[in-house]
């Protein structure tokens, strides 16, 4: 059996993750955490965390939720939808993001995310789909 390459290892394949600072916590086919800390590089005005901050932290989680989840022969995946609802804002501390796959088919997986804040209150709800490619021939 193959063992799964560590979170650090899976993270610092997506260059843009590293980037903004996204630690994942976990990795596995059935549950993929990150984290990304408040910082004001992140923020919108009103030091409030950007939105798109907590968007690129459910897309890094759904995408690699969505690879550890490649059906047989597929060589990769690239998320085709997302739909964002926010709850609350973040004005400190860190965001930790759980995806769990909905449903993995041969072409689609999609995959379902939840923010929430250290305090643990929620912050958004991610849906998202993923499309898994293969190789051409």
């Amino acid at each position: 059996m193959n063992e799964l390459p560590t979170p650090a290892q899976i993270r610092d394949t997506m260059p843009f993750a590293a980037l903004i600072g996204i630690e994942l916590l976990e990795a596995r086919p059935e549950l993929v955490r990150g984290r990304l800390d408040f910082s004001p590089e992140r923020c919108t005005a009103g030091d409030l965390i950007h939105g798109g901050a907590l968007m690129a932290l459910a897309d890094t989680c759904g995408g690699v939720c969505a690879f550890l989840n490649l059906p047989d022969n597929a060589v990769g995946t690239a998320t085709i939808e997302s739909k964002t609802n926010f709850m609350r804002a973040v004005r400190d501390g860190s965001m930790t993001a759980s995806t769990r796959p909905l449903h993995t088919g041969r072409t689609l997986a999609v995959l379902e995310t939840e923010i929430s804040r250290a305090d643990g209150a929620l912050v958004a709800k991610v849906i998202q789909t993923q499309a898994f490619h293969y190789p051409r021939g």
